[in-house]
Formats: C-alpha cells, structure tokens, sequence
C-alpha cells in the first residue's frame, strides 16, 4: 500500500506545447491516501486513461513528479512500482486454468507452492471463484475473466495499489452491481489504495470514499459523492453529477442580487461583497432540480413558470419548466401533485450556487 503523490503534473502528448490545449493533463498537484478507494470520474477524453497510465508508468510525464510514499518513481517501470491495473478489456492467459492465472505472478516472484495455494485459494474464495480453478480461462464468460484480472492484482502481498481503468464497461449490466459489490468488500477486507476509472456517476459513488472529477485535463473537484451533489465547486461537476444535473442560468448583476429576464434573485450581503471584488466573464446561477421549491398554488415570493413537459419515472417526476426564457428541470416527488400549465416555485437561498467563470463563488472567498 501506498500513498500517491502528483507534484506539479502535467501531460502533452506534443514535443512543444503552445498553450493549455495542447495538454492532455493540465499543471496538478493531488494526493491519493494509502489505504483509500478513489474514483477518477469524467467524460471520454478529459484525461482519466492517460492519468492512470502515468501513476501506474505506462506512460512518462512531461511535467512534474510522480511520489509513492516521498519517493519519486518517474524512472521506474509498473513492475518496479508494484503497481497492479485492471484494464476495461479482461487481460487472462487463455490457454491456462484459473488457478494458474491467478498463481502467475506469485511464481513469477519466486513464492513458494504452498504459499502459492494458499494465497490463490484465498483470493478465489473471496472472487467466488473456487468453483473455477481448475477451468480453462478460455471457457469463461467476460465477468468471469474480470473477476480473474481483478484476482491476480490481489494475489501479491507487495502491491502498492490497485488501478482499475473501467472495468465493468463489458460486463452485463444485471452483473454490473454485483462486481461494484464485491470491489467494495475486497477494499474493505484488504485495505488496498485503489483508483478507480470511469465515466459512470453510480459506479463512482458506490465505490469510492472520495470521488475525483476531470474535466478538460483537470480536476475541478474532490470530495464524497454528497460534497459533489450539494456543493459542486465547478458548473461541470453540477452538470455532470446528478439525474437531471443541475440547472445553470447565465445572469447579470442587478442591485441586492442577480437576474435574468424579469426575474430577480436576491442574495445575501456577503455574497454581494465577494461578487463585487471579483473579476469575471460569465456569470451564472446553479440549482439542482432536487432543490427547486414548487408550491400548490400563487405565492407572494413564488416565481411564475410555464409547464412544457412531464416525464414520469414511476417514484418520481421530471418537470421541464419555462422560466422567463429559460428551460429549467424540477424533480417532483410521487406523492405531490402535478402542476398543470403554470407553477409555482422558488430557490431556496441556501441551494442557489453563483459561479463566476464557471468556479463557484463563496462568501470571504474572492
């Protein structure tokens, strides 16, 4: 187990990189816990694979410093930095049982037969593989193979930490739960550092303790899945997090607050103040369609919207709302009535983010 340290990393797959966009990975510094199980969470091409590849040495930096436990391991190879990646397509010997896919890297190491059966058979019984240990690799189903990937990486005793780049993307969906499942009780049992990548918010939240977003080679926010939902730090982690993701409306300074159309949105002094002493492009408010108040009927603080569609999800209702120009979702639960033609709602102070060039701004933080 270790604890993995980015020190001023940065990534260009160009020799001579002009700007920002020429940098799959832009300048960071991060710090993955020994014994942590972590998420790298973010859209097709926003770095999560060439990140991983770099903690792992697949891949050299061009910038920066990769730290296992204070030492810099830029120069070693995977092999050096007992480092063990899961891949998205399972990597076994086809031609070899599952008992002996799973003993390859003892024997590799010189580990005695005993020892050797010992370790395989302990991992087998916590993959739920015992069944499979003498079958042919080749004869298994693709969860199976995983499930044999996964096992050769915590077969060794010496493994720094674990990297899995998504792993559950060939799976059958059914089996999908039930593998997240098993990798959860495995972190628990061995507390291993892992990382774990994908592009699946659920996957990311019953995972990981702490969740990483990357957006454009940078991550913009991390934190547990909760943090990410109720505070998202960048407009891209509120869109991207939650079903619907957040509501986003660009708005302009008005006295005691911000607006859009005829409509005005008080805030409170403090954040009058930090908005005032900040320099910025885009202004926007957030909320998410969870904290979107909508009343039975006219209110004296309600805002007036047009319903343009309902979707009914069985639990819950999805309400897309036209609010002075502005399409807007709302969550409704089953048990409150639907509103037809016009609603009724409100932002409730303490839900309403304001972002400034898409970073959210906070009292006393200009």
């Amino acid at each position: 187990m270790a604890e993995i340290r980015l020190q001023n990393l940065a990534h260009s797959y160009s020799k001579t990189p002009g700007g920002p966009e020429d940098y799959a990975i832009r300048e960071m510094t991060h710090i993955w816990n020994q014994g942590g199980a972590y998420a790298l969470l973010g859209p097709s091409g926003c770095g999560k694979s060439t990140l991983l590849n770099i903690i792992s040495g697949l891949l050299s930096p061009s910038e920066g410093q990769v730290l296992f436990d204070g030492k810099r391991v830029n120069d070693l190879t995977p092999e050096k930095r007992n480092i063990a990646q899961v891949f998205q397509f399972p990597v076994v010997y086809d031609t070899m049982t599952v008992f002996d896919n799973l003993a390859f890297p003892l024997r590799n190491q010189g580990v005695d037969e005993a020892r050797v059966k010992i370790k395989v058979n302990e991992i087998a019984e916590v993959l739920d593989l015992q069944e499979l240990l003498k079958k042919k690799a080749s004869n298994l189903t693709a969860d199976e193979k995983q499930k044999v990937s996964m096992g050769r990486g915590l077969v060794r005793d010496d493994v720094s930490a674990i990297l899995f780049d998504e792993p559950l993307t060939v799976i059958d969906p059914h089996l999908k739960w039930k593998l997240r499942r098993k990798l959860k009780q495995i972190h628990e049992q061995f507390n291993i550092t892992m990382v774990y990548v994908t592009h699946d918010q659920l996957e990311a939240s019953t995972f990981a303790d702490k969740i990483a977003v990357m957006y454009g080679g940078q991550i913009v926010q991390f934190g547990t899945p909760r943090e990410l939902f109720e505070k998202p730090l960048h407009t891209f982690v509120g869109y991207f997090i939650g079903s619907p993701g957040m509501n986003l409306i660009d708005v302009k300074p008005e006295v005691g607050g911000v607006g859009f159309g005829d409509v005005h949105l008080a805030l409170p002094q403090a954040m009058l103040d930090t908005l005032a002493a900040t320099q910025w492009k885009t202004l926007k408010v957030g909320i998410r369609p969870e904290f979107v108040h909508v009343w039975d009927g006219p209110f004296e603080e309600a805002m007036c919207a047009d319903v343009t569609y309902v979707e009914d999800l069985g639990t819950y209702k999805i309400l897309t709302l036209d609010l002075a120009g502005q399409k807007l979702k709302v969550r409704l639960q089953e048990d409150k009535p639907v509103p037809e033609g016009k609603a009724w709602i409100s932002f409730p102070g303490q839900w309403l983010m304001l972002y400034a060039d898409d970073f959210l701004l906070e009292p006393g933080h200009e």
